[in-house]
């Protein structure tokens, strides 16, 4: 790995072990700022990732976790972690050290501005409605996400941001054109079930997310579990994510499984996560191809 890389990607730090209960890994946070944004873009008939009507347990007590497999070592030395479940699979691993998890924090809290206005809410059955949580979208120009009656124009890549996504592609081989930041306030501030399968992503490529402040439940369920229609009985998956920390959601998880960010009023201070997407690009036969990092050097 260069000598950039080993600026975020922490090998070996003494004292820390990914999943270790007694390891503190909270913030220090700094101001944040808002802004209104008029971009209009055509909306399309989707989900609702932002409802309030969860399917999982509202409790602070965490719930059942996968079976997790050895650890990984990478080449750069990060053990990752390994969740499979039936149609599920997810890696985990502590990307950075908590010093450099502080410091993208706070940049973050420093030159994000948050979308206002319409862009901060969605449309279900005809009605607006803010989402609980502040949110931004930043990526390649012409890019936009279509969600919930709503579309969100992706805004300019700053440097910070670039450096992360770069970060990001070098340790995993998969590149990414946009990224979604949601921050959540405190425990109150929560994300509703639902899969991302808009057709605005490439549907075969990974979500990687980057999870930055307060640890929170990561809660997955697989499509027939849930609800009154249930078909089958399929245990929950809860994955903790922690300050520093990035998930990778492959596919087909997004196809068989919903996932969400429950409440937690124990969970007292804010959240930022940045998941880093490949989205279709207008016009690109290639709608459903990968590219990895292979593809482009």
């Amino acid at each position: 790995m260069n000598d950039k890389m080993d600026k975020f990607v922490v090998r070996k730090r003494s004292g820390y072990v990914a999943g270790n209960e007694t390891d503190d890994r909270e913030p220090t946070y700094k101001k944040r700022g808002e802004i209104g944004d008029k971009t209009e873009c055509t909306p399309l008939e989707k989900h609702d990732p932002t409802s309030s009507n969860q399917e999982v347990s509202e409790a602070d007590e965490p719930q059942t976790e996968s079976k997790q497999h050895e650890s990984e070592i990478s080449p750069t030395g990060l053990s990752w972690r390994k969740y499979k479940a039936e149609n599920l699979d997810c890696d985990y691993v502590q990307l950075i050290s908590r010093r450099e998890a502080d410091e993208l924090y706070n940049k973050c809290e420093e030159h994000l501005v948050y979308n206002t206005g319409k862009l901060a809410q969605v449309n279900i059955f005809g009605k607006w409605h803010n989402i609980p949580r502040k949110q931004v979208a930043h990526g390649d120009p012409g890019l936009t996400y279509t969600f919930s009656n709503n579309c969100i124009p992706a805004r300019p890549w700053i440097p910070f941001l670039t450096e992360i996504r770069d970060n990001i592609s070098q340790e995993t081989g998969h590149t990414f054109n946009f990224v979604l930041i949601n921050r959540y306030k405190d425990g109150n501030d929560h994300m509703g079930a639902h899969r991302d399968d808009e057709k605005d992503l490439v549907q075969s490529a990974p979500i990687a997310s980057l999870s930055l402040g307060q640890a929170r439940d990561f809660v997955f369920q697989h499509a027939e579990s849930r609800g009154k229609k249930a078909t089958r009985t399929i245990s929950p998956i809860t994955i903790e994510l922690r300050h520093g920390s990035l998930l990778m959601m492959n596919h087909p998880t997004n196809v068989y499984w919903y996932h969400s960010l429950p409440r937690r009023k124990r969970a007292l201070l804010p959240r930022i996560n940045m998941t880093f997407r490949q989205m279709v690009v207008k016009g690109d036969d290639r709608d459903d191809t990968v590219n990895t990092k292979e593809d482009i050097t």
